[in-house]
């Protein structure tokens, strides 16, 4: 059971780091000299060490992306601090519903925010051959379907002594 705990708070805790990473990183978007993200867009000056950022732009669907990201994040959060009061207070045999349901939520968000991205980042950035997607983009998604698998975790989970 110990080992199953254990698992568990791992598989939580790396998606977590992989919900940060991808709501902070500016690697959405990577192409020839340019980065952007969520926050903000980046050009690489003429030196290679020099960028310039600028913010965002104010486009209602990122800023909706930026809102799911930012939900996915608390309710994790949020599901890993009632796992840990479940643990405790929940009586023998019970289930975690309430983490599972959470967690499951911010799985739904970074999915939304991710898919609402894809469609429409077209938008935002000039379609190019040398633009493709970065690696915060990729744990964004990666992310999904962990948080998913970890909320089915927590729902069929059962407390035992």
């Amino acid at each position: 059971m110990l080992v199953l705990l254990l698992g568990i708070i791992v598989l939580h805790v790396a998606v977590l780091v992989l919900l940060f990473v991808s709501t902070i990183v500016s690697q959405w978007l990577v192409g020839n000299g340019h980065t952007a993200d969520l926050w903000q867009n980046c050009s690489s000056l003429h030196v290679p060490s020099a960028f310039q950022c600028q913010t965002s732009s104010t486009n209602e669907w990122l800023q909706s992306v930026q809102a799911m990201m930012i939900l996915s994040i608390i309710f994790s959060v949020l599901s890993l601090f009632l796992f840990f009061c479940q643990l405790f207070t929940l009586t023998k045999g019970g289930r975690f519903y309430i983490t599972g349901i959470f967690q499951i939520l911010a799985g739904l968000c970074v999915m939304s925010g991710a898919a609402i991205f894809t469609v429409r980042y077209t938008e935002w950035q000039i379609p190019s051959d040398d633009i493709s997607f970065g690696f915060a983009y990729i744990l964004a998604w990666v992310a999904f379907p962990l948080a998913a698998i970890s909320g089915v975790i927590y729902i069929i989970l059962r407390k035992r002594e």
